[in-house]
């Protein structure tokens, strides 16, 4: 465990205050919370990820824990959140693939289906849907244990976009955030790359160096 750079003493305080000062506060508002957590892609693949809930936005940061530079911001208005849905993870039938434990899946546009391009493509972002799992280290100690939550951080994020979708509804979109129980289905048949990258922790800062995605 002591391999993850995000252990190292400063470093997660560190990473914190670089993601709170690229915070819009015209666009985002305030910042409400801050998870630790692992998004996991349409092919399995883990992805080590700073998370964010602000007063209008939810902001999912791909930071270097080695360098000390946040690569990457996506950022996904609450007041188009639709649906939450959490659960234990399932595979095609036929699937090779497996994981364990629960996830959160977090939904912006429960009308639109990802495209069979799309599907297939493991480098592909257009999804409108994104998907996440404990971190490695919830249970190195209680601040981890806290920081990787994902029913509390799940819970937080509701209560949030229903106060902005009551505050700025978005026109011909339904309003409020359906919450669901369910499996959480990764449509992956076969993935070399997601298997050795997830055994390996490739998705992560470690120790051997900053090799990630």
């Amino acid at each position: 465990m002591k391999r993850f750079f995000v252990l190292r003493p400063g470093t997660l305080n560190q990473a914190i205050k670089d993601v709170e000062a690229l915070v819009d506060k015209e666009l985002d508002g305030d910042v409400l919370s801050i998870w630790l957590m692992a998004e996991v892609d349409h092919w399995n693949n883990e992805k080590e990820r700073l998370v964010l809930i602000t007063n209008s936005s939810l902001l999912v940061c791909k930071y270097d824990f080695v360098m000390f530079n946040c690569e990457q911001i996506h950022r996904i208005p609450l007041n188009l959140v639709d649906r939450i849905s959490h659960g234990t993870f399932s595979f095609p039938n036929r699937s090779i693939l497996q994981r364990e434990g629960e996830g959160v899946r977090v939904f912006w546009d429960r009308l639109r289906e990802p495209s069979f391009t799309s599907r297939w493509n493991p480098f592909a972002t257009d999804f409108p849907f994104i998907t996440f799992t404990y971190h490695p280290v919830r249970n190195i100690s209680d601040t981890f244990t806290a920081l990787c939550d994902i029913q509390n951080f799940r819970e937080q994020l509701r209560d949030a976009a229903q106060k902005v979708h009551a505050m700025k509804p978005v026109p011909g979109k339904a309003n409020g955030v359906l919450v669901l129980n369910q499996n959480i289905h990764i449509d992956a048949y076969i993935g070399a790359m997601s298997f050795l990258g997830n055994q390996n922790k490739l998705g992560y800062c470690m120790a051997r160096g900053n090799i990630g995605f």
